[in-house]
């Protein structure tokens, strides 16, 4: 069964997480229309991560569009996400961030010690 699951994924990109929860992200997500591809940055708080292995993890994004909250689930280890860009890093002491779903836009920003980075493209 090992030998089938090692086959299987010989061909994936092994993506390493770099982010964490609570920090600003980047997502650049490859959009197939028809026949057209573009790429679309989807930017925000990175407010849950799954648990399990690395081929089936997630992470959720949550930002403001016109103040109206938008969430986005995507695999990490997506062929269609070119890359995923650290904007800022937080200290947070949760694990999931479920509670900025009930706050307005303007007091999401983590509280806690935010460290601007450069562009941390992985």
């Amino acid at each position: 069964m090992n030998h089938l699951i090692l086959k299987a994924t010989e061909k994936f990109i092994i993506r390493k997480q770099e982010f964490e929860i609570g920090d600003t992200v980047k997502v650049h997500y490859k959009i197939i229309e028809g026949n057209k591809e573009r790429i679309q940055i989807f930017s925000g708080i990175v407010i849950r991560t799954s648990a399990g292995s690395a081929l089936d993890k997630t992470f959720t994004v949550r930002r403001y569009s016109y103040e109206v909250g938008v969430e986005r689930i995507f695999p990490l280890q997506s062929p269609r996400i070119t890359q995923i860009e650290i904007v800022k890093k937080a200290k947070i002491r949760r694990a999931k961030l479920y509670y900025l779903r009930d706050k307005k836009e303007k007091s999401t920003d983590c509280d806690s010690a935010l460290i601007p980075l450069l562009k941390n493209i992985f």
